[in-house]
């Protein structure tokens, strides 16, 4: 154990301070805070990156790094937290301000990233020296890193327990709802970097070919290689747009036909209302947030769609019925945690009940802009049955005017294993599996095909 007194003074600091600029140590004050941020505020880390970002004047491959760290850190922390853990006597110190966060950032570029050890030691303990509260923990923090860095191997091979690296809650929501094998493969695809999809206007194996990426059996483009997205061909041009496979899928069980007006509510930031606009239907676009809104709107005019737009709280939106609805309902988003990793360590049981509420309601509004014998498409990112599974069975049995229409394997391209028993979609992140973790996976996904009857056809 490394205790927090009677340590060896040469292990006191790494370096002494300067007045100088450090090179790096911005990029991991950045990181840090976001860190500690996110985990304190229990904000969404995008959110928290794009406020806090600019505030640090990094340049971008500075501001790319401390993005990076943050990532590892949340996607590994059971990890980092449990080999931190382990190796303090007392635990982390009380009153020691940012230390903790400056660890985990330190533990992730140690044991996770393609940094060498005596930077990420040197440049935490540098950062540790900054504060007060933490500078008086310089040598405990300073002993535990070079731990870390000798006993990484044990370390690794020590985690092999998927669930290490899954808040319980989550684990134990996922083992009652697919059991514990199939829960287990969920938490280990999310240990791994998610694969980067885009959706496009028209001819997806050409622009498989010129972007040197992957034909998915859906539709969908897979990339072989990460690289800057802006600078693609076809990117200027609007011929694609990047979108998850699996979030892909609604408007295709939706199949919008050209001239028929459809609602895309919760429509931020709009890569379902670009799939629907492409395909030549007269979009109505609901969201109530502006600055979403503001985003979707510079996205369809990179690629030359055109929609409705409508700043509204869409449970209180009234318009004429339309012939097709899609619902994107607002859920815990624990479909998504490959992608965006703090969502297992912001979101709670207690969320994902308020959400399963305001679904509801979201559902009910859906209902009544649809017309008979129109289609509606109730989707969720999340794998929580009480936001996808369980929603639709309340909704079907106090609408007698709804039905399923059941979706077969041939409309998401063979793909075996994602329609579950009812008929409806249930993609999971293991899912799609390709050569290797990188083009392997896809978002965890809930889709339900609703048709309103005609009133002739209701009992």
């Amino acid at each position: 154990m490394v205790k927090q007194a009677d340590l060896n003074p040469e292990l006191n600091e790494t370096t002494a301070q300067t007045s100088e600029p450090v090179p790096g140590l911005p990029a991991r004050r950045l990181a840090a805070t976001l860190i500690d941020e996110v985990l304190k505020a229990r904000l969404a880390l995008d959110e928290t990156y794009e406020r806090l970002a600019p505030t640090f004047g990094l340049d971008a491959a500075d501001a790319a790094l401390a993005r990076a760290i943050a990532i590892t850190a949340f996607r590994r922390l059971g990890t980092i937290q449990h080999a931190i853990n382990a190796r303090l006597e007392r635990g982390s110190p009380r009153n020691s301000g940012p230390f903790e966060p400056i660890l985990v950032a330190a533990a992730a570029q140690i044991l996770f990233l393609d940094v060498p050890d005596h930077a990420a030691v040197d440049l935490a303990i540098r950062h540790l020296h900054e504060d007060a509260r933490s500078s008086r923990y310089v040598s405990l923090g300073n002993a535990l890193l070079r731990r870390l860095a000798r006993e990484r191997d044990a370390i690794l091979s020590e985690a092999l327990d998927p669930f290490l690296d899954t808040p319980e809650w989550l684990a134990e929501s996922w083992i009652e709802s697919y059991g514990e094998e199939t829960a287990a493969a969920i938490a280990a695809s999310h240990r791994d970097e998610p694969p980067l999809d885009i959706s496009v206007k028209d001819d997806a194996a050409g622009w498989a070919g010129k972007l040197d990426g992957l034909l998915l059996p859906t539709g969908s483009v897979r990339l072989r290689e990460r690289q800057s997205i802006t600078g693609l061909p076809g990117f200027d041009e609007g011929a694609w747009w990047v979108q998850d496979a699996a979030a892909a899928l609604p408007v295709r069980l939706l199949a919008p036909k050209p001239g028929e007006r459809i609602a895309d509510l919760c429509a931020a930031p709009g890569g379902k209302t670009a799939q629907l606009a492409a395909a030549g239907a007269h979009v109505t676009a609901v969201d109530r947030s502006g600055p979403r809104l503001r985003r979707l709107r510079a996205n369809l005019e990179r690629l030359g769609l055109s929609a409705e737009i409508v700043t509204k709280d869409a449970a209180l939106w009234q318009a004429e019925p339309f012939d097709a609805v899609l619902l994107d309902a607002p859920c815990s988003a624990t479909g998504t945690i490959r992608r965006h990793p703090d969502v297992a360590w912001t979101k709670t049981p207690e969320d994902r009940d308020k959400l399963s509420a305001l679904q509801a309601r979201l559902l009910e509004a859906a209902a009544r802009l649809t017309k008979p014998g129109g289609r509606l498409i109730y989707c969720t990112c999340s794998l929580e049955p009480q936001e996808g599974e369980q929603q639709i069975e309340v909704f079907l049995a106090e609408n007698p005017d709804f039905e399923r229409s059941p979706i077969t394997t041939d409309e998401i391209g063979g793909v075996e294993g994602a329609i579950d028993r009812h008929g409806d979609l249930r993609t999971l992140p293991h899912q799609l599996e390709h050569d290797g973790p990188r083009l392997s996976g896809w978002a965890g996904f809930y889709a339900c095909r609703l048709i309103r009857r005609e009133p002739d056809d209701i009992k």
